[in-house]
């Protein structure tokens, strides 16, 4: 496995290398071990006669790795319930775990080539979810697991994201950037969960002198947007009004809101900007301000917003 790149660090000893798992050991010996290092779990049965020949080639590939990865063996006898929560249909069965996360795995017994193989996709993965630091059985950076839990939420993968954040957050030093980046990543989990009442609980745990920190202003963006979900459920009067009254800054003010509070977006920067048009200082320039806050929430990549730029701009200056 020469394409593998290895890292320094000490080797564990084999006991905790390979190891004995159970129904009640298994969030800790493999789940949250995995956070750090990428866990092997070979499924096995005395009665099985593959299981014989897999197990020992799958022992030495994971020992000659030095660390890199962890191995845990059950006895399905022994913890079927697992087994059937793991669904696990025929043995031998090999199951890599990265990030909390199974990613790869096979079935039966295989040459020893097809184990070593396997094991460098595993390593592959662990790399691409930013646990570097791994790789020698030590403790990933702090930066890798942000890297990873950021991944993980783009992935749209909610409960490892959560998880790695909240790793990064107990790991780092209290206050520290990357303390409020875990803190901050925590929140975005939540919201993007639905949870907003509880993004909000958490970005106030936020140090004072760090409440400005660029990490956040795209997530104070989106909260100062999530607004009432009641307003939403007022869409249709809110439209009627507005539409009863244009000239009226008030009703259109409360029909944009209720839009963006409605995930929509682009209507809600259309009314802001139609309103802008008839009077851009109307009540403290409280249009503008609120579209400047969407196109902090949305991104300045976002199609959306590079249009809405444009017709600011020709507003603005024109």
């Amino acid at each position: 496995m020469s394409s593998t790149p290895t890292m320094g660090g000490a080797t564990p000893p084999a006991a905790d290398l390979i190891k004995d798992a159970t129904i009640e050991t298994f969030q800790a010996d493999v789940l949250e071990m995995s956070m750090k290092v990428p866990v092997v779990v070979d499924f096995w049965a005395t009665w099985c006669g593959p299981c014989k020949t897999l197990g020992p080639m799958l022992e030495k590939a994971v020992t000659e790795l030095g660390g890199q990865v962890r191995m845990v063996k059950v006895d399905t006898d022994k913890n079927q319930m697992l087994a059937q929560q793991l669904r696990i249909q025929s043995l031998p069965t090999v199951m890599a775990f990265v990030g909390g996360q199974p990613v790869d795995g096979f079935m039966g017994a295989v040459p020893e080539s097809e184990i070593k193989t396997f094991l460098e996709r595993t390593l592959a993965a662990a790399q691409q979810m930013g646990l570097s630091g791994a790789a020698a059985g030590g403790e990933p950076s702090i930066a890798d697991v942000l890297a990873a839990a950021n991944e993980a939420l783009n992935a749209g993968d909610l409960s490892a994201a959560i998880q790695l954040f909240a790793q990064a957050g107990n790991t780092a030093e209290p206050g520290s950037d990357e303390f409020v980046e875990a803190l901050g990543g925590v929140a975005k989990t939540q919201l993007a969960a639905g949870d907003v009442e509880a993004a909000r609980a958490t970005l106030s745990q936020v140090p004072e002198d760090k409440a400005d920190h660029p990490s956040l202003s795209q997530l104070k963006a989106q909260l100062d947007l999530a607004g009432d979900p009641g307003v939403a459920d007022e869409l249709q009067p809110l439209l009627a009004a507005h539409q009863a009254d244009p000239a009226n800054q008030e009703a259109a003010y409360a029909l944009a809101e209720g839009q963006i509070a409605a995930g929509q977006s682009e209507a809600g920067m259309e009314t802001l900007l139609d309103m802008i048009a008839k009077d851009r200082e109307w009540n403290e320039a409280a249009a503008r301000t609120k579209l400047l806050t969407v196109f902090e929430a949305l991104g300045a990549a976002d199609p959306l917003v590079k249009t809405a730029r444009r017709r600011l701009s020709s507003l603005l200056f024109s």
